[in-house]
């Protein structure tokens, strides 16, 4: 599977090329709850879920595992089920995101509450970016997230069967 892959679309006196990015996401669980994180330098980041754009040659199930321990720093996390995926388009950037969500457990006792370095950020911003994570109770305590990742949330909470 390619990460990246762009192509041409002729129209009417322009010509479009886009670039289409493999993404992935975890929701991240303990207890009913959903791991979120704020990066603590960047504000405008908004609240997040842990994910990132897939490496070359690695398929999403790799991918989600690799960035959910970059990320988080979280030892003994276990993948219980893909969520789904979707296509999110950015044309003013000439982007276009395949998003793919990935439900994972935490296995092990967590903290409250820490913050974590990502050394190796896929954005390509400099290293490292602190993030500052913590637990929303699931369903209604999880606040909105930004650029639509809550988009697969209801069919979390439907796995979890928390309806």
């Amino acid at each position: 599977m390619l990460c990246r892959l762009s192509w041409t679309a002729v129209g009417r006196d322009v010509v479009v090329t886009v670039t289409l990015k493999h993404k992935i996401y975890a929701y991240i669980t303990y207890a009913n709850r959903l791991l979120i994180f704020r990066h603590v330098d960047g504000p405008d980041a908004g609240i997040q879920v842990p994910g990132g754009t897939m490496e070359e040659g690695e398929v999403p199930d790799q991918a989600v595992m690799r960035e959910a321990f970059e990320e988080t720093g979280l030892q003994g996390l276990r993948m219980r089920a893909f969520l789904g995926d979707t296509l999110h388009a950015f044309p003013e950037h000439g982007v276009t995101h395949h998003r793919y969500y990935y439900h994972l457990v935490c296995d092990e006792m967590p903290s409250e509450c820490w913050r974590h370095d990502e050394l190796d950020p896929s954005d390509g911003s400099p290293a490292p970016i602190t993030f500052e994570f913590t637990w929303a109770s699931l369903p209604a305590g999880v606040p909105e997230l930004i650029g639509d990742l809550d988009e697969m949330l209801p069919a979390l909470v439907g796995l979890l069967e928390l309806e």
